[in-house]
């Protein structure tokens, strides 16, 4: 069993986010506009916690305070199956049988494709036809199936990184291809690359004002209740969700107040 996080954006952009996860998580490039994770995969082996709640945890804690979509791609010995997570909007997810037989609903996969912007006709068609029973199919092929729609988008996964392998072979796999090791260096820095990441996007100037302070407060108000809800559930990957959306919103305060000081600065 293990999983795989396929991030919308390059690896740059998803360094600093991942990190606040505090896994142990190797980043390689995945293509134009895509990076992947590989994560170690402990956390549903130690934990006893199915691999499908953590995948989806770490992926909602990814995507909610970032502009790129978060997939996550997971198996175990009975089901395999994808989480997708973009901002704050509900995650949709698709589920097989180990031998391919599909157990999901038909509309996930539309909502899948339009908040992608994969083609409504000829790549929806091509997900529709991966939920409909085929005997020559197992899980394993019903995830490459699905990478391959995306390679439409860019995505093209690193040699050797093929969902359904285990967690020994896809880290082998991504090191071999230069993968970076992504280890947590503590709050500070960690606040600190997030404040990079915002300081050098597009959007970087205009994260600022009244708009950015109430998108802060309110990260730190659903991520209280979050984080609590994720202990008191031993759930690995939500509480992970939970400190992401307090730690950006308290990157956000710091960050308005920043350039709050650097503005009284230039005027003076």
């Amino acid at each position: 069993m293990n999983a795989l996080l396929l991030c919308r954006a390059e690896p740059s952009a998803v360094r600093a986010p991942a990190q606040l996860l505090r896994e142990q998580l190797l980043l390689a490039p995945a293509g134009r506009d895509w990076s992947v994770l590989v994560p170690e995969g402990k956390p549903w082996l130690d934990g006893g916690e199915p691999v499908e709640r953590v995948a989806a945890g770490w992926a909602a804690a990814l995507a909610v305070g970032a502009t790129w979509p978060v997939l996550a791609l997971w198996w175990d010995t009975d089901r395999a199956g994808f989480t997708l997570a973009a901002g704050f909007r509900r995650t949709v997810g698709y589920t097989w049988l180990a031998d391919g037989t599909p157990v999901g609903e038909d509309e996930a996969m539309r909502t899948f494709a339009a908040r992608l912007a994969l083609d409504p006709v000829l790549d929806v068609q091509v997900l529709e036809s991966l939920t409909r029973p085929d005997k020559d199919a197992d899980a394993r092929a019903r995830l490459v199936g699905l990478t391959a729609v995306l390679a439409r988008t860019g995505l093209t996964l690193p040699p050797g990184l093929t969902p359904g392998d285990r967690a020994e072979e896809l880290r082998a796999a991504a090191e071999a291809q230069g993968a970076e090791e992504l280890a947590w260096s503590g709050w500070r820095q960690a606040v600190r690359a997030e404040l990079d990441v915002v300081e050098g996007g597009r959007f970087g100037p205009y994260l600022r004002g009244p708009k950015a302070r109430t998108l802060a407060v309110a990260q730190l108000a659903a991520g209280l209740p979050l984080t609590a809800w994720g202990i008191a559930r031993r759930s690995g990957g939500w509480t992970a969700a939970g400190f992401l959306l307090l730690a950006d919103g308290v990157v956000g305060l710091a960050y308005d107040r920043l350039r709050a000081a650097d503005a009284e600065k230039q005027a003076t």
